[in-house]
């Protein structure tokens, strides 16, 4: 098992080596003149960037000291959206050069044409008969056509210019690297800046007349870490009381990093106002962060954590299961326990972090289960492989007689970034068929 891990590794290695070197080539080297300054630099930052993708991942996993892991993340995860989008965009340029090449040779002046010298031509000078070729070579007659001068080399094609090569080469690269940085600097703003509301209207064949309009904040995969700190928390807690709801849903991926940390990131968490109060629930992101004592900490901070437990609520019952990376823990979901020996007739709202989870809410008899992790996607094109690996991306869809609503996600992993996926904080208002 060890050897294919590293086999494996050594693959992605390789591949992630090759690829740089790819954007190295069509960036930098085709780019610059020689190796002056400019190559120099462009080099240097094409080896600095991967060394500091790794060795932030590194630090945050690894439990280093948090002022390093802020210094190290920052540059080394956004070069890893950087690099995604470089690629993307440099395969798209490499379908647009030959056009680009084609125009700059089409506009391109051609080259003077050198007017032929005068040459005065000797006097032919009389040969007498019977004279060899060589004598009538002297004689300034004139020879054979196997004798003559052969003509000039054709002058070398337009795309072969050294400097129209450079020149569209600067062309695609600028547009390449303003494409990335472009889509890297919005995507990044989107997050920063702080989830936008969503509102959903979800029926509910159980539920009383007298709870209709009944609204749930949802908020999952906020992920605080060494990027993402007390200012977001802090955006995201008043987004979710100008809201004024009835009852708050943390489902999940609260932070990526432990409470020594990031306690003081999460203290804002402590202001978020709701009627009926503020539930929370593990996700995977808290196993690898340290689930018991973030348990701990949400329920000192007000929010009333849910381990495979159930409240009644006015109206209806509130459940919530830990997430499925519990289990290596002896902490997995639990559904007998956290749904058994329960009035039946009563609308269950599930809070549970992955939305592969809807199979066991079906079985359960659920009416409607919040869930996040997905993030959309977060990047495109990876919004691919995450609907491939889920039920539901993101939005609401029903499963026979259960519901399912699939946040976005207030935050990001890894590089702040999002694009094609914005952030959300959800409003779910409960709907009465009885109304």
């Amino acid at each position: 098992m060890i050897v294919v891990f590293v086999l494996v590794a050594l693959l992605v290695l390789c591949a992630f080596g090759a690829l740089h070197w790819y954007a190295w080539r069509r960036l930098v080297r085709d780019t610059t003149r020689g190796p002056g300054l400019a190559r120099r630099v462009g080099t240097v930052v094409f080896i600095a960037g991967p060394v500091l993708m790794f060795a932030g991942f590194a630090a945050e996993r690894g439990g280093a000291p948090f002022w390093l892991q802020q210094t190290l993340t920052w540059p080394g995860f956004m070069w890893l959206a950087l690099s995604l989008y470089l690629l993307l965009a440099l395969l798209a340029g490499e379908l647009v050069r030959p056009l680009v090449r084609r125009l700059v040779a089409r506009r391109a002046p051609a080259p003077a044409r050198q007017p032929e010298p005068l040459v005065r031509e000797p006097e032919p000078q009389p040969v007498p008969a019977g004279a060899q070729p060589a004598e009538a070579a002297e004689a300034g007659q004139p020879t054979s056509p196997a004798a003559t001068e052969p003509p000039p080399p054709p002058a070398p094609a337009a795309s072969a210019d050294p400097s129209r090569r450079l020149f569209v080469s600067r062309v695609v690269g600028g547009a390449v690297a303003a494409a990335a940085v472009g889509t890297v600097g919005y995507g990044t703003y989107g997050v920063v800046r702080g989830p936008k509301l969503k509102r959903v209207t979800v029926p509910l064949a159980k539920l009383p007349r007298a709870a209709h309009g009944f609204r749930i904040a949802v908020v999952s995969d906020i992920h605080l870490s060494p990027m993402l700190g007390r200012g977001f928390a802090q955006k995201v807690v008043d987004t979710i009381n100008s809201t004024q709801p009835d009852l708050i849903a943390v489902v999940g991926d609260l932070v990526d990093g432990d409470v020594a940390d990031l306690g003081p990131a999460a203290a804002p968490l402590a202001g978020l106002k709701a009627r009926h109060g503020s539930y929370f629930v593990t996700g995977n992101h808290e196993y690898i962060s340290g689930a018991e004592q973030w348990v701990e900490e949400v329920r000192r901070l007000g929010l009333t954590p849910l381990e495979n437990a159930r409240r009644e609520l006015p109206y209806l019952d509130l459940a919530g299961v830990n997430d499925i990376a519990g289990e290596d823990e002896g902490q997995g979901p639990d559904f007998a326990k956290a749904l058994g020996d329960r009035d039946t007739s009563r609308a269950v709202v599930l809070m549970a972090h992955q939305p592969v989870q809807i199979h066991d809410a079906v079985d359960h008899g659920v009416d409607l289960q919040l869930s996040g992790h997905t993030h959309g996607g977060q990047m495109w094109p990876m919004t691919y492989v995450a609907e491939a690996a889920n039920p539901t991306l993101a939005g609401l869809e029903r499963y026979g007689d259960t519901q399912l609503y699939v946040s976005r996600g207030a935050g990001a992993w890894g590089p702040p970034v999002r694009v094609g996926a914005p952030s959300d904080i959800t409003v779910v208002q409960l709907a009465s068929k009885q109304a």
